[in-house]
């Protein structure tokens, strides 16, 4: 047990200066923000190729009106 207290002072003693030299008022996202960004980018990329896919099954073509000039049903005007 002796040895390991005396490899932890020595651990510690090496360790302190290097926190000292460390910016206290710098703050970096780390691994984990690079994880959720990625995830988030992953999701929206997915979002977006599933909206193309849906709006390429949309038809955008109006009905045609019906003859003597009345607007078609479903677009009555009061």
């Amino acid at each position: 047990m002796a040895d390991m207290s005396a490899s932890a002072n020595v651990a510690m003693t090496h360790l302190v200066p290097l926190a000292k030299e460390l910016d206290e008022n710098k703050v970096t996202p780390g691994v984990l923000g690079f994880i959720v960004f990625a995830v988030m980018a992953l999701a929206v990329w997915a979002l977006m190729k599933s909206m193309n896919r849906h709006m390429g099954k949309v038809d955008f073509t109006e009905p045609e009106a019906a003859p003597g000039g009345t607007p078609a049903q479903g677009s009555a005007s009061k």
